[in-house]
């Protein structure tokens, strides 16, 4: 049993305005009670959080968490000469290091406050993208390449939903198929219950050739009742192809509720009035949107148009920091020097869309994204006064636009402290990172590429 006491609590759940109050957590990890005002009992572990902000472990709508250590690289590249650059060093790695990378970016999402992640699994395909030829595969590797990913998210304690990629382009339709099911079997059988999220498609339709792609994801969607998340239209490259790709997923059944579009960057307006009137939902990164030359999404235009809207750290390695707040800034800041006006997104806005509001895109939000009752007990204690920024006028506006890591001071998954002051408690934390380093140094040197100088 936890009982936090005195913190000032931000569930947001819809509805609820901050408060100075309690919130509790049960044996298993799930929020018992959350009040006003003093706690009616403080059995087990009392917290006591004077002074300090609780509020929701951040949601991650889309993430690549095997690019933890390829910050830097083509740092001044765009989206496909970027991807290509990362996928040239993972050419040279093994199973095993898969397990390491991926592990080392869990504990990244954890250290930063990210306690559940919609992660796309690297493929067993490593693709070399080139927006002049089109795609072509690299190598492909065994099964274990991707189970070794999964085994790494279940050890770490993030909560992860995983994409699967179906690649039916490389291995054929049925064997694709087959390929699918049997990693969906791997996560489930993998993960812990506590921390598995559910299966989704890695939509690849930006990078397919046929439409044969949409109609085989479609069809997997309806077999398992699962999401898909594609990303689309996310940079200004190759742009008229991407876009008439759409009408792959409208002919092949795709679009609706279940269907998520991550990025979004650049669709037509076409596009939009379809994804709004199916009730589709968009994933939002402003950091690497900005980190590559991707550009804006005009987020507040599909807002407008009803559109639910998630967000995301994306690739480590095109985000840098897997910093939430900064991502919040980021997000916020473009969208109203977009529209020249301030008041066009507000920070609690940009709070949920980045909490409840990707638990509701990914289908999650029966138990994560807001602290009520029966949800998993993930939340950040964040002092505003370590660094102080002043008198909280508007808590919300504090929250996003003066707090950051500096002021993030642990992190609870479950109601168990895994992250005290950046630092993650895991027993594997610290051998994580000396495997990532030598690991990637290892990969680039098989390839022939130069090693990280430092």
């Amino acid at each position: 049993m936890l009982t936090v006491t005195n913190g000032l609590v931000l569930t947001m759940a819809d509805g609820d305005e901050p408060f100075v109050g309690w919130l509790s957590a049960g044996p298993d990890g799930r929020i018992t009670g959350v009040g006003r005002g003093e706690p009616p009992s403080t059995e087990g572990t009392v917290l006591d959080a004077t002074g300090k902000i609780i509020a929701p472990g951040f949601v991650s709508a889309h993430s690549h968490l095997h690019t933890s250590g390829l910050r830097g690289l083509a740092a001044g590249e765009t989206l496909y000469p970027w991807v290509r650059a990362n996928n040239e060093v993972l050419l040279g790695a093994a199973d095993e290091d898969m397990y390491w990378f991926v592990l080392h970016g869990c504990f990244d999402f954890l250290a930063n406050g990210i306690t559940s992640a919609y992660n796309f699994a690297l493929s067993r395909v490593i693709w070399l993208y080139d927006d002049k030829t089109g795609d072509r595969p690299g190598q492909i590797r065994g099964a274990e390449y991707v189970t070794r990913q999964f085994d790494a998210a279940a050890e770490s304690g993030l909560r992860v939903l995983t994409a699967i990629r179906l690649d039916d382009e490389a291995f054929g339709r049925e064997r694709a198929l087959d390929n699918f099911d049997a990693a969906a079997a791997a996560v489930r059988a993998t993960t812990p219950s506590e921390a598995f999220l559910g299966i989704s498609v890695y939509g690849a339709v930006q990078w397919s050739s046929t439409p044969a792609t949409a109609g085989l994801e479609a069809e997997v969607m309806a077999r398992h009742g699962i999401t898909n998340q594609a990303h689309f239209v996310e940079s200004a490259e190759n742009l008229p192809a991407q876009q008439a790709k759409f009408d792959w997923y409208a002919r092949a059944g795709a679009l609706g509720p279940a269907m998520v579009f991550g990025h979004f960057v650049h669709p037509t307006g076409e596009m939009v009035d379809a994804v709004a009137e199916a009730g589709c939902a968009v994933v939002w990164q402003p950091t690497s949107n900005g980190r590559l030359g991707s550009g804006i999404a005009d987020i507040v235009g599909y807002r407008e148009r009803g559109i639910r809207i998630g967000m995301g750290l994306d690739d480590q390695s095109c985000t840098d920091i897997s910093d939430p707040f900064g991502n919040m800034r980021m997000g916020l800041y473009t969208q109203r020097a977009r529209r020249s006006q301030a008041s066009v997104l507000m920070p609690r806005e940009v709070v949920r869309m980045h909490t409840l509001g990707s638990a509701e895109v990914l289908g999650i939000a029966d138990r994560v994204g807001s602290l009520e009752t029966g949800k998993f007990a993930d939340f950040l204690v964040v002092d505003p006064g370590r660094p102080d920024t002043g008198p909280l006028w508007d808590v919300y506006a504090s929250y996003v636009l003066a707090c950051g890591q500096r002021n993030l001071k642990e992190v609870y998954v479950g109601g168990r402290c895994t992250t005290v002051d950046g630092e993650v408690r895991h027993p594997l934390a610290e051998h994580a990172r000396a495997e990532l380093h030598g690991r990637l140094r290892a990969a680039a040197r098989r390839q022939g590429l130069p090693a990280p100088r430092f």
